[in-house]
C-alpha cells in the first residue's frame, strides 16, 4: 500500500483447528505451520478455553525448544512451570511468561485444575542472528502489566508501547506489540500502526467490526490478520469485544520447523536433534 493514513483492512479470518498436544491437552491451534509466511514473525498461536480440567491437566511434560520464543498469557487459570535453568513458578490470572528458548532449553508446563482455563500461547520466531542466543525466562505478573483506562476501552500493555504506557518487555529480539483490549458495547478504538508490520488479533470474547466494515461482524475464538496500513480500527458489537493484538516486523527469513525446534535450515534442524540425542542440547 502506498496511500497515506491507510486503515488496515481484513486480509484473512482464521478459526484454526482442534488439536490434542502435550500429554493430552485439548486446545485450538489458531495459526501454525501453514501460516508462517503470512503471519511472519509469528509462528504459532494456541488458544485454550475450558471449564473441564480433564481437557488440560495432563499438561506438557518435559520437552525441548530451540530457535524461538514462547509467550504464554493467561486471562484466567493456573499453569505450573519449571525449566532446565532452574526456574520454577506459576502463571496465574492476568500473568504472562515470556520464554526465550534460544540455543536450547528444556521445560514443562503443567496446567492445574481451575474454574476456567483461558489464555493463549504464542510462538515468536527468533532472527537468524539470535537463534542460538542464551535462553532466559521473563515472568510478567499481572501487576507489571499497565492497564490504560479510556472512554469505552481498557488496554493492557503486555509488550511494547501504547500511548504513555510501557509494557514489561519490548521484545529483545523482535520488537513486539502485545495488547489485551476490552471494548464496551458499541465503542470504537483506533491504533496508529507501523505500515509494514504484521498485525493480527485473536478475539477472546464478544464480537466486533473492523476497518470501515460495519456490516460483517466477527465473533469470538477467531483470529483476524490485517493488511498493511497505518491505522487499525475496531468497533465492538452490542455485547462488547475483547481481543489480543499482536504486531511485529516480518523477518523474511527461511524457516525449517521440526516439532519444538524452529531453525533456518534443514541442517540446523538435524543438528538440534543430534544434540538432543547425544546430550549436548543444553549449552553450559
Amino acid at each position: 500500500m502506498s496511500a497515506i493514513n491507510t486503515i488496515r483492512t481484513i486480509r484473512k479470518i482464521v478459526t484454526g483447528s482442534a488439536q490434542v498436544d502435550g500429554a493430552g491437552v485439548k486446545l485450538v491451534r489458531v495459526i501454525g505451520r501453514n501460516d508462517t509466511q503470512e503471519f511472519d514473525p509469528f509462528l504459532m498461536l494456541d488458544a485454550f478455553d475450558s471449564r473441564n480440567p480433564d481437557d488440560y491437566t495432563k499438561g506438557f511434560p518435559w520437552h525441548p525448544h530451540r530457535g524461538i520464543e514462547t509467550v504464554t498469557y493467561l486471562i484466567s487459570g493456573d499453569i505450573e512451570h519449571s525449566d532446565s535453568l532452574g526456574n520454577k513458578g506459576s502463571i496465574l490470572d492476568g500473568c504472562c511468561q515470556w520464554m526465550t528458548a534460544g540455543s536450547g532449553i528444556l521445560h514443562q508446563e503443567m496446567p492445574q485444575s481451575s474454574e476456567r482455563m483461558l489464555g493463549v500461547q504464542l510462538w515468536l520466531n527468533l532472527p537468524r542472528s539470535d537463534k542460538m542466543t542464551q535462553p532466559q525466562y521473563r515472568d510478567i505478573s499481572a501487576a507489571m502489566i499497565p492497564r490504560v483506562q479510556e472512554q469505552g476501552a481498557v488496554v493492557g500493555v503486555i509488550a511494547g508501547h501504547y500511548g504513555q504506557a510501557t509494557g514489561a518487555t519490548q521484545g529483545d529480539y523482535v520488537k513486539t506489540l502485545f495488547l489485551d483490549v476490552a471494548l464496551e458495547p458499541d465503542s470504537e478504538w483506533q491504533l496508529p500502526t507501523t505500515q509494514e508490520a504484521t498485525l493480527f488479533i485473536y478475539i477472546v470474547a464478544g464480537a466486533g467490526y473492523f476497518a470501515n466494515d460495519t456490516q460483517n461482524v466477527i465473533a469470538s475464538h477467531q483470529a483476524v490478520l490485517f493488511e498493511q496500513g497505518e491505522q487499525f480500527v475496531a468497533r465492538a458489537a452490542g455485547q462488547g469485544l475483547r481481543f489480543l493484538l499482536f504486531s511485529g516486523q516480518p523477518l523474511g527469513e527461511p524457516i525449517a520447523w521440526g516439532g519444538p525446534i524452529v531453525m533456518n535450515t534443514r541442517e540446523e534442524l538435524q543438528q538440534a536433534f543430534r544434540d538432543i540425542e547425544d546430550g549436548t542440547f543444553i549449552r553450559k
